[in-house]
């Protein structure tokens, strides 16, 4: 299993409805009589409170077994809430099957001129003759609400990553495949295959929010067969996807800043914050520390906001003994004990979290890859002392299913933007 932790900074936003979703999937079980139990990871994001339901489209989607709804994060000064499913279906044969999410409307003024939500999920459960497993779709994540200065360009690199050691791929939805209901990208960003999101604009027109509508697909690295319970074989190329999730979210383009250089307006991170893209290990039944130092020298950076999983919980102590100093902010978190207790089962789950920087945006990934290693090598504890005078934040999460993302906030009052940077994955 695989937990994935994105750091963000925000300031304020508003919103009335839809701000995206985003969901993974992977095979937990199967019978020798075809039949597979697969579980599906979703978030829902609204600006209140609010649900909507995935409904089978195409396919066999089997009898959903369990569904669990919680609350991740209710953040008022952004103006928008974050739920978190996890569903669970019996399915009775390995055939492909495909999710849909339509509802309501988006927040209100979306710039690209999308209206009515709508995300589709392809789920592949048939064998791999690479892997002898049904395949597991790329784990990534992401906040509702991803905002930008107008004068800075920046690249958002979405958390990708594929437990079968597939390619990922991304692109905007498509409407001739359904997968919104209009599909107009954002005209203030471009979008790479290998997943990079970039923003530029320098006029202030550009300003406002924009809804992003993406699709995530695994490729796999040389030709393979996927098989079917009554014994179907289908050539699967290269350059052909094996499944397919949405990433939905909304990218606010604020006023601009009067630097874009990071550690100013926009904050960045400093060690012992874990490198982009690095990975840990966290074995099964023992808890992992993760230290973030993140400092803006002319905002303010004044608190974290972590998202995900539900049962990961937060408390604050803050070190004494250095004096304040107004002009060199910093603020340093700590993660003690995101705790693993997956049975060896569930050793080869993937989980990904995002979080969003709102306000002056870093964005950083963790991927927290779960394994049960009795070699002491692979028992990497990460533990950090702070310097007096730091805020110290503290997470646990003792369930099964580890998703997380965390996000700084940052706000000084003629100049309030969110600066994503590049999605930090840890593994």
């Amino acid at each position: 299993m695989s937990l994935s932790l994105l750091l963000l900074l925000v300031c304020s936003s508003q919103a009335t409805h839809f701000y995206g979703t985003v969901m993974t999937y992977y095979p937990k079980n199967s019978s020798t009589n075809g039949s597979v139990t697969v579980v599906l990871r979703y978030k829902l994001n609204f600006g209140r409170k609010g649900s909507d339901s995935w409904d089978c489209i195409n396919g066999n989607c089997g009898t959903q077994r369990a569904l669990t709804l919680s609350t991740l994060k209710n953040v008022n000064g952004e103006g928008w809430y974050q739920t978190e499913g996890i569903m669970t279906r019996d399915v009775p044969s390995r055939a492909p099957f495909q999710l849909e999410l339509a509802g309501g409307n988006w927040i209100r003024n979306i710039r690209n001129a999308v209206i009515l939500w709508k995300a589709v999920t392809l789920v592949e459960l048939r064998s791999r003759s690479d892997t002898g497993k049904a395949n597991t779709s790329p784990q990534t994540t992401i906040l509702p609400a991803v905002r930008v200065p107008s004068n800075c360009q920046r690249d958002f690199d979405l958390l990708a990553f594929d437990p079968d050691g597939d390619e990922v791929k991304c692109r905007y939805g498509s409407l001739s495949h359904a997968e919104c209901d209009n599909c107009t990208p954002p005209s203030v960003t471009n979008l790479s295959q290998s997943c990079t999101l970039s923003f530029s604009s320098n006029v202030s027109s550009d300003q406002g929010p924009y809804a992003v509508q993406l699709v995530m697909e695994d490729f796999p690295r040389q030709t393979i067969i996927l098989s079917q319970t009554n014994g179907e074989l289908t050539i699967v190329t290269t350059n052909d996807a094996i499944s397919k999730i949405p990433i939905q979210f909304v990218l606010r383009v604020d006023s601009g800043v009067a630097s874009c250089t990071e550690g100013l307006y926009l904050p960045r991170f400093l060690p012992p914050t874990p490198g982009n893209r690095a990975r840990l290990y966290a074995p099964v039944n023992q808890s992992l520390e993760i230290s973030i130092s993140a400092e803006a020298n002319i905002s303010t950076v004044s608190e974290l906001l972590f998202s995900g999983p539900h049962n990961v919980n937060q408390t604050t102590a803050a070190a004494a003994g250095r004096p304040n100093n107004n002009h060199h902010n910093t603020d340093d978190t700590n993660y003690p004990s995101i705790h693993n207790n997956r049975s060896n089962n569930d050793n080869n789950h993937h989980y990904a979290d995002g979080t969003n920087y709102p306000s002056i945006h870093n964005n950083h990934c963790v991927n927290i890859a779960n394994q049960h290693y009795t070699n002491n090598s692979y028992n990497r504890h990460s533990a950090h002392n702070y310097p007096t005078n730091h805020n110290n934040h503290h997470f646990t999460n003792s369930s099964n299913d580890n998703h997380s993302s965390i996000r700084l906030v940052n706000c000084n009052n003629p100049h309030c933007f969110n600066r994503l940077s590049t999605p930090h994955h840890f593994t």
